[in-house]
């Protein structure tokens, strides 16, 4: 019990957490500026050990939901709120996950994710929450998982985030290359993607730090192809860190590769 509730107390005293799912994009309209996409599944036993109920949404859609006269739950890239995409016109959760409808802004930004979303570079989409006192549980033994798995039946939700793909698949691949089915996905989404990247190159639309990013970016998964192929990954995690800046020069201080941009 005393380690149960050490576990908890971890959970709880995390600032702020981030959950990936792998599921695309459900559908997007160039002339509306709208896209539809679930942020986040029902059910599923995530890389935290967690399982998210239905319900788990209902209080933060009705405090922070389009209808609420409060802080609205933000649409953003990479959960950076200071790249806010869009604005969320539809939350809700249906017996497979919470859905999420939002209309692109007119930011330069915001073009730029309309472009990356229209060529399959913004694939899947991430939640920005807290965990609840409380409303954690662990469930020993689980159909889910022998070693038992954590029941979240309330979080608070403040941000649904646009990214290339959901980290949580990943991870265990990146960090150690097991499995040879996971590993094969993976190459498989990373085609996919490069063909996106390549296509995006060609077209040249978007900002010039769009295009500049598109390049860098096309040039890390080539990266990483290789290291799957060798099984020896430049990755161990998915989970992507705060770049740090610098006070007198603003240098971007980072050397590390990562999936969620």
């Amino acid at each position: 019990m005393k380690d149960l509730n050490k576990h908890i107390e971890e959970k709880l005293s995390k600032s702020y957490g981030a959950k990936n799912i792998s599921f695309e994009l459900k559908d997007i309209s160039e002339n509306s500026r709208e896209v539809v996409f679930y942020a986040s599944s029902f059910n599923v036993l995530d890389s935290d050990n967690d399982v998210i109920r239905k319900g788990a949404f209902t209080k933060s859609i009705q405090e922070r939901g389009a209808a609420s006269d409060g802080r609205k739950i933000a649409h953003l890239r990479n959960h950076d709120f200071e790249h806010q995409i869009g604005n969320i016109k539809e939350i809700y959760e249906d017996d497979f996950g919470l859905k999420v409808v939002s209309k692109l802004g007119q930011s330069t930004k915001a073009n730029d994710a309309l472009l990356d979303y229209q060529d399959g570079i913004l694939r899947e989409h991430s939640i920005g929450f807290n965990y609840v006192q409380d409303k954690i549980k662990f469930v020993e033994e689980s159909a889910l998982n022998e070693a038992g798995h954590w029941d979240i039946t309330e979080v608070k939700l403040w941000e649904v985030s646009a990214v290339t793909f959901g980290a949580n698949e990943f991870t265990p691949v990146l960090d150690v290359a097991k499995g040879l089915d996971n590993k094969s996905q993976l190459i498989k989404k990373l085609e996919q993607l490069n063909a996106s990247f390549l296509k995006a190159i060609k077209n040249g639309k978007g900002t010039d730090e769009r295009l500049e990013n598109l390049e860098a970016r096309f040039k890390q998964i080539c990266e990483l192809q290789k290291a799957l192929a060798t099984e020896k990954p430049l990755i161990k995690s998915t989970l992507k860190e705060q770049s740090r800046v610098s006070d007198s020069d603003k240098t971007i201080q980072s050397n590390n590769l990562f999936l969620n941009f």
